[in-house]
């Protein structure tokens, strides 16, 4: 296993939520860092819980997280011959055996194991005994699982993240590899796979470190060579317990639906549970984490996601951006259809500094691109009270036709006209502020009338005094 090869390899029972993404991006920048390779498998043979569509919307997420395969995606459910091939190669080496439990039996089993105060029910053979009866039985065209017979050593491994793990021999049972109705379970399936795609690394949720041993098992007694290990903590949530699919842990796609920069979201899950080490920096770029990421830096412990945070991270990648680019995040996300390519760009300078996501702009500041329906009513008792504010507006308006529409030009003939009346500045662009936006905080206003531009501006000026001034 000279190749450092990977894989992420999840199973189309629900979307791709930000845990599993996180595994594969861990999985991409590891065979990145080391020129290795990153492979897609989608472990579909559970008949009962897999659904064809949420395949390929996982692997749209992954797409458009900019995680693609670098071999052909392998589908498990197009495998079962050759995982029946080993189940029964297990047998002929006598390390697995034909079980014929019923149903019935073993949940019998199960009940006295209960009653007993066992801490859990293993199921162990009587393996001398079950092979002696077999051939019988077989003849009979009894049905049968196929058992592995979980052997009595300890078994452990040095994980990538945990550092040593043991299991002791009597935690392991006889697990099963082939049902009885023929199909493969999981610890089958994935063995052959990771085998027969020459896996080297198996980096995955610390809910598989139960499963490690009675694969690692499987390994040795196929003589294949044993990958190694890694299993990354959960992430949780804000309340601090598990986040996952069944707890409404979004998916990537929600996320993308929100307006999040892919970049945005592969930074953020790469440093959740990652350190890069020295120094706190928390921007990067996919190929600045490349350079940068290696096992080591992954964190024993189980980290929160803070959408907070997130969206402080959307913020500055998208700052990062080249403006035509910007623009076409910002029109992607315009849900007005009216909103021209023109505004936009006027708008962009304005918001830049301050926007994290595209409801900043089109949600909590839509002045930028509609006149305002209505003024804040506590910004129209305030700025407006004075009579004679209406006769200033009216003034400044007036004005604006002979004057260059450029934010220097703009202030200087608000403060002559103050000046001129023995006001202060501020009584002028309060109500200004108020007619072009309806709101008491905005950007800059002479940037903001330059963005919008004479024509708009004008209109909402007379907007304000026909509204305020008639009788």
């Amino acid at each position: 296993m000279n190749e450092i090869r990977v894989r992420f390899a999840p199973s189309p029972t629900g979307y791709l939520h930000v845990g599993g993404a996180r595994t594969a991006i861990f999985n991409w920048l590891f065979a990145r860092s080391v020129g290795g390779k990153f492979l897609v498998r989608i472990e579909d043979t559970d008949p009962q819980r897999s659904r064809g569509e949420l395949a390929q919307i996982i692997l749209d997420g992954l797409e458009w997280l900019g995680l693609h395969s670098d071999e052909e995606i392998v589908y498990q459910s197009d495998r079962k011959p050759r995982f029946v091939e080993v189940a029964h190669e297990l047998i002929a080496r006598g390390r697995a055996y034909h079980d014929f439990t019923t149903l019935e039996k073993l949940e019998k089993m199960r009940a006295d194991s209960q009653a007993k105060g066992e801490a859990s029910f293993r199921f162990k053979a009587d393996l001398e005994k079950v092979r002696a009866e077999a051939p019988e039985r077989l003849k009979r065209g009894e049905p049968y699982a196929v058992r592995f017979a979980a052997p009595s050593e300890d078994i452990g491994w040095m994980d990538l993240v945990h550092g040593r793990v043991n299991y002791k021999g009597d935690e392991l049972e006889d697990f099963v590899l082939l049902r009885s109705d023929g199909s493969p379970t999981y610890h089958l399936s994935v063995v052959c796979d990771d085998h027969d795609m020459r896996i080297s690394h198996i980096l995955r949720g610390d809910d598989h470190i139960s499963n490690t041993p009675k694969q690692i098992a499987l390994y040795r007694a196929m003589e294949w060579d044993v990958p190694q290990f890694g299993h990354v903590p959960l992430i949780l949530g804000p309340d601090k317990k598990r986040l996952s699919k069944r707890t409404g842990a979004a998916s990537v796609g929600e996320f993308q639906e929100k307006g999040f920069l892919p970049q945005a979201l592969f930074n953020f899950l790469t440093l959740l549970g990652w350190s890069p080490g020295k120094g706190d920096r928390e921007i990067f770029t996919r190929d600045e984490l490349v350079k940068v990421f290696t096992t080591d830096g992954i964190q024993p412990r189980s980290a929160v996601f803070d959408e907070a945070k997130l969206e402080w991270m959307n913020g500055e990648h998208l700052r990062m951006l080249p403006e035509t680019d910007a623009l076409d995040y910002l029109a992607a996300h315009a849900k007005d259809t009216n909103i021209t390519r023109v505004q936009l760009a006027n708008a962009w300078p304005l918001v830049k500094s301050r926007v994290r996501m595209p409801r900043d702009i089109f949600e909590e500041q839509p002045y930028l691109f509609n006149d305002p329906d209505e003024y804040d009513s506590k910004g129209v008792e305030k700025h407006l009270a004075d009579p004679a504010v209406f006769d200033y507006l009216s003034l400044y308006m007036s004005r604006l036709s002979d004057i260059p529409f450029v934010p220097a030009a703009l202030e200087t003939c608000l403060r002559e006209i103050a000046d001129k009346h023995g006001v202060k500045a501020g009584q002028l662009i309060h109500p200004v502020r108020l007619a072009l936006t309806g709101k008491t905080v905005s950007p800059g206003l002479f940037e903001l009338m330059e963005a919008l531009g004479r024509e708009t501006t004008v209109r909402r000026l007379n907007k304000l005094l026909r509204q305020f001034t008639t009788a």
